[in-house]
Formats: C-alpha cells, structure tokens, sequence
C-alpha cells in the first residue's frame, strides 16, 4: 500500500491532501504542531480503513525537522509521496528590526522544505520511484513582502529539484495555489470579502486538480483556468507593473500579508 507524508496535515491545503489521498486508498503520516488535531485526523482516516501515523513536529525546530527527514528515510516503512505543505502568513515588514517572525518563516518555508525534499529525494531514488509536493503560492509570482519572495524560491527550488531527479524515477512538483477558503487566510486577516470571489478556490478542488497535474507529470500546477490566466500575465506583464499591483494588494490590507 502507498503511503504519503503531509506536513500542516491538519488544516488548509494540508488536510485537503490528506481527505484526498485517504479517499483513494493511500496510508498517511500526519505532521503538524497541535497533537490533539492530529489525533482527531487519524481517528477519521483510521475509521475509513487507513493505515496513519502521527508525528507532532514544529517545523521551526530544527530537532524536529530531523525527526521527520528520518521518518523519511526509515526503508523499513518507505515513504511513496510527500507533501511539504506547512505553512503561515508572514505579516512582518522588510524594514522590522525585529527578524524573529523572517527567521521563523525561513525556518519553516525554506529551511524545512529543502531538507524534507532533501531526505524524500534520496529515499526514493534509492528504491527507484517516488514523489515530491512542494506547495509554493501564486504569490511567488508577484512582489508582496517576505512571503511572496519565500514562495517564489519554493517554485524555484522545485524546479530545480525535478532537473535532479529527472531520469531517477522520482518525481517533483511545485504547486502554486492562488487564495484558498482555509484556515491560512483567516490567520492572515484575509476576509472572503476583500477579495473578489472569483479569485477564492475551493481545497478540495485545488488538491484534485494538484494530483492530477502530478500524475501529469507536471513540474508546476497551477490549479483553476483563472489562476493559469493570470499567472501567464504575470509571468509577461513588465515588473513594474507587478510591482505597482502588488503595492497596491498591500496597501488595501495595510501589511504585507501573504496569499
């Protein structure tokens, strides 16, 4: 039986993977910070039939992250399919003196992702077959503080991962969701009406289109034909003018919030 390691597993985009690859018929390993939220996931999956596993782990935790990259890597119970999916919005300016809040992003978004993406790769390129999940934002494609720079390194990362692996039999796929009803905004200020509601995505949605797209063997999903639209914009439209945009999504919020 395949089995998939989700980080965030417990909300948001996470546990939308997490419904999604119990429904067809895959064991999980669970991550996530909060133990009791875990708990209450596997119990769910469990009773569908599923064989899961929890880890608490605080990303920002550099033991923690180790204890995962382990699990990864343990060939008695091989990991087919992760899914670095942690996350959370980055409200701290560029210009704070303050880095703990950057440090801490860095930790999480960056730091971890390369490690993970790092022990996954190796494992399952030993055994000849598996996949990576990298979940970066369209945000990475504009210029919205912290955030959108972290996730325009995920994609890039990803990207540079999957030239890696090509030929291995393991594959790596950046996914780059626009904004999302989950939990993420709500933490991040973003109410479903400063938005237009055409730009909102359902998670269940999103994360069958990513499975699709990974089947595919695409190396970036851009899930919803409205995001595929304006992230083609963005990619040709002159920076400038991306700039003046994204200044602007900044200023109607009143932080550099991420998407």
């Amino acid at each position: 039986m395949a089995t998939a390691l989700v980080t965030g597993a417990t909300s948001g985009i996470g546990a939308a993977f997490a419904r999604a690859l119990a429904r067809r018929g895959w064991d999980l390993v669970l991550v996530a910070r909060d133990e009791q939220r875990l708990e209450n996931e596997a119990a769910a999956y469990r009773a569908q039939g599923r064989q899961v596993q929890v880890l608490r782990a605080d990303l920002a935790d550099r033991a923690d992250v180790d204890r995962v990259a382990a699990r990864l890597e343990d060939a008695a119970a091989p990991i087919d399919l992760l899914v670095n999916n942690a996350g959370f919005p980055v409200r701290a300016k560029l210009l704070s003196a303050d880095q703990a809040a950057h440090d801490r992003a860095f930790e999480v978004m960056v730091r971890a992702v390369q490690v993970l993406s790092g022990a996954a790769g190796r494992a399952m390129t030993g055994r000849g077959r598996g996949r990576i999940v990298n979940v970066g934002s369209t945000a990475g494609r504009i210029t919205m503080g912290a955030y959108s720079a972290i996730k325009a390194w995920v994609t890039v990362y990803t990207e540079g991962l999957a030239n890696e692996l090509d030929g291995t039999g393991v594959s790596a796929m950046a996914l780059e969701p626009g904004w999302v009803r989950t939990e993420f905004h709500e933490r991040a200020g973003i109410s479903g009406s400063s938005m237009p509601a055409a730009l909102w995505l359902d998670a269940d949605e999103l994360v069958d289109a990513a499975l699709k797209d990974l089947s595919r063997g695409r190396v970036v999903s851009t899930p919803s034909v409205r995001y595929k639209a304006l992230m083609l914009v963005a990619r040709h439209a002159p920076r400038g003018g991306i700039r003046r945009i994204s200044k602007a999504l900044s200023d109607r919020r009143g932080s550099t919030v991420s998407t």
